[in-house]
């Protein structure tokens, strides 16, 4: 895997702590009582995706747990869909989907050292 690879898995890890970060002790109605937050855990979940969209092709390959394309979508849709972003679609992605993407990561990068 090439260095630029990593870098980019490590920056989808670190969005992905910080998402997690942002709705620990807090319930998915907090998203909408808190604007700051929410815009924030969008953010994260757009450089998850950004930077997904950065992993090299062969790199991609030898990484099949990893949803790639669900994950490029979903920036994707976050930034050109922004006037409609759904808040219980983004604390489901957050809840349920960072989890095993983190678990993913974690390993891909443990087996680079």
């Amino acid at each position: 895997m090439q260095p630029d690879d990593i870098v980019r898995l490590r920056h989808m890890l670190d969005a992905s702590n910080d998402a997690i970060e942002f709705t620990a002790g807090q319930s998915r109605r907090s998203l909408d009582a808190d604007r700051m937050r929410t815009l924030s855990i969008v953010k994260c979940i757009e450089i998850i995706g950004e930077a997904a969209n950065h992993v090299s092709p062969t790199a991609q390959k030898s990484c099949p747990d990893i949803p790639w394309s669900d994950v490029i979508a979903m920036r994707h849709r976050l930034i050109h869909g922004y006037y409609d972003v759904d808040p219980d679609i983004v604390w489901d992605t957050v809840q349920e989907d960072l989890p095993p993407l983190m678990a993913s990561i974690k390993k891909v990068l443990s087996e680079q050292r």
